[in-house]
């Protein structure tokens, strides 16, 4: 039953792609777009196959291990498509491009993270930003096809998750770092060899402000995380505190 219903909704998605590529004059992105729909909804079938063989019929309800797997499968098929095409950095600057809009704009997160607007609200709304931006091409089709198929909120997830597979195909490493405060290029610098050591590996640094940490970084770098926030030192003291008191 629950196979018959991802096929289901896999054919459905498929022909909105279609019918996306019909009303476009740019025919050859589109069908690159179709291309990367259809791997993703293979995808999402074959994990929806292995959770039936392994676990039953349990739903799943885990909201960020639900994001995750939706950003899996978009940027793992946006990143196959790229490499095939030999744009992987035209994508990923573009993919940055849009990161930085997200950093710099309240209301552009809130749209792209609230369910309260419809499918239409919002690709007409990314539309308009996409094009200010100038970002075009893959990078723009994919973000409006998130909208389509209401999967706009996942796009952060998604851009994380193409850095991740960009630099595993570079060899490199990439961090996640959150600061209080704008990382000067020195601190940046010394952050990146002090990781380089530690991992042995070439190291990308993505940054982003986060003044609610009050001082120091949280590093998130494959599956490991370093926080040395102040405002976790502070919890840590607060909750020490009390099983004193």
């Amino acid at each position: 039953m629950r196979r018959a219903r991802c096929c289901a909704r896999g054919r459905r998605v498929i022909e909105r792609a279609r019918l996306c590529q019909a009303a476009s004059a740019g025919a050859p992105v589109q069908q690159k777009i179709e291309h990367f729909q259809q791997r993703a909804s293979r995808k999402h079938r074959a994990l929806a196959d292995e959770t039936n063989a392994s676990e039953g019929e349990r739903e799943v309800t885990d909201e960020p291990a639900t994001v995750s797997g939706v950003a899996e499968r978009y940027a793992s098929a946006l990143f196959e498509l790229s490499r095939d095409e030999g744009t992987l950095d035209a994508v990923m600057a573009d993919l940055d491009r849009f990161a930085a809009l997200l950093a710099g704009s309240p209301d552009l997160a809130r749209l792209v993270r609230s369910p309260v607007f419809t499918p239409e609200d919002q690709l007409r709304a990314i539309g308009a930003v996409l094009d200010r931006a100038g970002i075009s091409g893959t990078v723009a089709n994919f973000i409006r096809l998130a909208a389509r198929n209401r999967r706009l909120f996942a796009t952060p997830d998604m851009i994380v998750a193409f850095r991740r597979f960009l630099a595993e195909h570079r060899g490199e490493a990439t961090a996640e770092v959150t600061s209080a405060e704008p990382l000067s290029p020195a601190h940046e610098a010394a952050l990146r060899e002090a990781l380089g050591a530690s991992t042995g590996k070439t190291v990308r640094i993505h940054s982003k402000v986060d003044p609610a940490l009050i001082g120091g970084l949280v590093v998130k770098i494959g599956s490991r995380m370093i926080d040395t926030s102040l405002r976790t030192k502070l919890n840590s003291l607060r909750i020490a505190l009390k099983e004193v008191g």
